[in-house]
Formats: C-alpha cells, structure tokens, sequence
C-alpha cells in the first residue's frame, strides 16, 4: 500500500508541475516535447516546401507550354493572315479570266472597257471591305502627309499649291497612309514672280 501511495504522489506533483508550468527537475520530459514539437514542425514544413516545388515545376511547364503555343500562333498569323483578304480576291481573278475569254471570242471594244470599269468598281469595293481608301485629290490643297508632289506647273485656271492632276493614286489603310498620292501641283505663274520680285 506504501508503494501505490508513492506513485500516486509522483504523479500528482508531475502533473502539478505541468499544470503550474514549474520546470522538471530531470529536464527530460521538456527536451522530448519540444523534440516532438520540432519534428512535428520540420515534417509540416517539407511537406509545404514539396508542395511549392511541385506549383512551381507546375508553373514552369505551363509558361514554357504558353511560349511554344504563342509562337506557333504567330507563325500561323504571319503565314495565314491573308487568307480572308485574298479568298475576297479570288473572285476578281475569276472575273479577269472571263474578261480575257470575252476578249478572244468578241471584237466588242466597248463592251471590253465596260467589263474592265466593272472589274475596277469590284476592286475598289473589295478593297473597302479591308479598310482601303482611296485618297481624294482633284482640286484639292497639297497636303504632305497624304500626298507626294512629282511636278509643279504654272497654271492660270487653278489656286497655287492645289493639285492640278493625279499621275497614281494614294490610299489608306484604316486612316493610316499606305501609299501616297503622286500628284501635279499648281505654283504661281512666271508673271506673278516677276512682278513680286520687282
């Protein structure tokens, strides 16, 4: 009974001391917690590092996935990003072709430049379709932006700095210039020169 006594009280100051937060007097039972404890910890923190590494291997593929597939993309865009331009173009060169066979089976001259003014109008209306403008010229100001000046005359009928005639057309693309106009343009006639000098 002595014996059971004892054990009782070594175990009701153990567990006063734990409960009181006093010191083991051994030290033992402290190590061996915080032992566990920081098992416990280094486990929690291989197990979070194996999980960022596997996001980040995951990641990595992923990025280096979207780089392969954006350039591929591109190169498609670059080699097929015509297509819808030049499907509307076909039927253009089909209309040519029946032009060239009229022109061989008809000595119709006249009916030969209407074909030809028809084909032009659908040029110009496929061209639309893709943001193409012509730029407007006749009789207007000269404007370096749109226009690029090949002569000057000297002209009594028209302003100076107006543009007189058109030798190509200009165009733009979706507002932004694709082609300059190539234009004549008026100056002030010699008389007018002379008399500003004098």
């Amino acid at each position: 009974m002595g014996k059971k006594g004892n054990r009782d009280t070594v175990r009701t100051d153990e567990e006063m001391r734990h409960q009181t937060g006093e010191a083991d007097p051994t030290g033992e039972g402290a190590s061996t917690a915080a032992e566990g404890d920081g098992m416990d910890k280094l486990a929690e923190a291989e197990k979070k590092a194996a999980e960022n590494y596997d996001k980040y291997v995951r990641a990595v593929a992923e990025l280096d996935n979207y780089r392969k597939r954006a350039v591929r993309e591109k190169a498609d865009a670059i080699k097929y990003g015509n297509e819808t331009l030049l499907r509307d173009f076909l039927p253009l060169v089909d209309s040519v072709d029946r032009a060239l066979e009229h022109a061989d089976s008809s000595g119709d001259f006249e009916a030969f430049k209407k074909g030809l003014r028809m084909l032009h109008e659908q040029l110009l209306c496929c061209l639309k379709k893709h943001g193409v403008e012509v730029i407007d010229t006749a009789g207007k100001a000269f404007d370096p932006n749109v226009h690029e000046a090949m002569l000057q005359i000297a002209s009594d009928e028209h302003e100076a700095g107006k543009v007189v005639s058109q030798f190509e057309r200009g165009y733009l693309l979706n507002g932004r210039l694709l082609r300059p106009a190539k234009v004549c343009v008026c100056k002030q006639p010699e008389k007018e020169d002379r008399q500003d000098r004098e």
